[in-house]
């Protein structure tokens, strides 16, 4: 098949499949562009509702914490001690869902996200992500560790943090990986994942490998410079990471997120999130990764919009996997940079 002409490619993850036409990026553009935030922010902005010793909108007051920082969300879309409950009205059908949602800063400091965050820094990030994901797994099936990057992804503050909303059912997307792997192993007897890194790696949609650790485009990617990090051995949950594999994957996210700021010589937005095992299941098939999905399509102020046939068919692409994961490749730090 002739990859630069119009095809189709299979999500192996979910089962869902999306149309690629490569080229369509030379296309006159006069829609919408995004507004490029400030190149310089303080360090401490009193203005701001994560920074240390600053009051939040619900009046509470943040520590001076030194490196990260866990409260629930004072705008929380889950909340726990609601009532189990199922209504069902012939087709119309709805449950309650009790959880919490919970808002990690990174960092004391108001002018660092995690792509100007050094290793060992981005390192307590990662540790933070693993107990939190381990405290909440008692109560809940499923824990989403997130974050969205930039104003264009709905950030609503410019302070380096993320988010961790946890529910008792387990949610859509999570949902269709969840029954993709299981089958796959159930079939095979080995997991989804690690035999689609073994096929990729060392070829032309790899973007970094490290000795734990594989960045990778997929070949099913939906945005245009979306990516998946994935451990090279079989890790159900982020957790069960050992000390050298958190070292590891802090060295290989500052990697990425250096790429990814190099694409159009800007900070780079993005939704990225983790997932693993869901808590207290049957999950032999399950492989922990990562997900990064960028907007961004040819320039720091357009990005791509999933509307028209996107919404009414299936997701579409304008550039291929491979076309991206070569020009990320090229955008490594030289060790003059470092």
């Amino acid at each position: 098949m002739v990859m630069d002409a119009p095809h189709r490619r299979f999500n192996a993850l979910t089962g869902e499949w999306v149309l690629v036409s490569a080229g369509r990026t030379n296309r006159p553009w006069q829609g919408s562009t995004e507004a490029l935030p400030p190149d310089e922010r303080p360090q401490h902005d009193p203005a701001c509702y994560l920074c240390p010793g600053n009051t939040r909108a619900n009046g509470e007051t943040n520590p001076d914490y030194a490196d990260t920082f866990v409260f629930t969300n004072d705008f929380a879309a889950l909340r726990p001690g609601v009532e189990p409950e199922v209504q069902v009205d012939g087709l119309l059908r709805a449950e309650s869902q009790p959880g919490t949602c919970r808002v990690i800063c990174y960092s004391p400091r108001h002018d660092l996200d995690m792509a100007s965050m050094p290793p060992a820094d981005i390192r307590t990030v990662v540790d933070l992500w693993a107990d939190q994901i381990e405290d909440l797994s008692r109560d809940y099936r499923w824990v989403q560790v997130f974050e969205n990057r930039g104003a264009a992804m709905g950030a609503s503050n410019p302070h380096p943090h993320g988010q961790i909303w946890a529910g008792t059912a387990l949610p859509g997307e999570p949902a269709k990986e969840d029954r993709r792997q299981r089958e796959y192993y159930t079939t095979h007897g080995s997991v989804l994942l690690l035999d689609y890194l073994d096929q990729e790696l060392g070829g032309e949609r790899v973007v970094a490998v490290s000795e734990h650790w594989a960045a990778v485009v997929p070949f099913w990617a939906v945005w245009p410079f979306e990516m998946l990090v994935v451990p090279r051995r079989h890790v159900e949950r982020l957790p069960e990471l050992a000390d050298n594999e958190r070292d590891d994957l802090a060295a290989i996210l500052a990697d990425v997120l250096d790429r990814y700021d190099r694409v159009f010589d800007h900070p780079f937005p993005y939704s990225m999130g983790w997932h693993g095992a869901p808590a207290a299941a049957d999950h032999r098939g399950w492989q922990l990764h990562a997900h990064f999905y960028p907007p961004l399509l040819r320039s720091a102020t357009v990005r791509k919009h999933m509307v028209g046939y996107e919404l009414l068919a299936e997701v579409q692409r304008d550039v291929t996997a491979e076309q991206v994961a070569a020009r990320l490749r090229e955008l490594a730090r030289s060790a003059a940079d470092a």
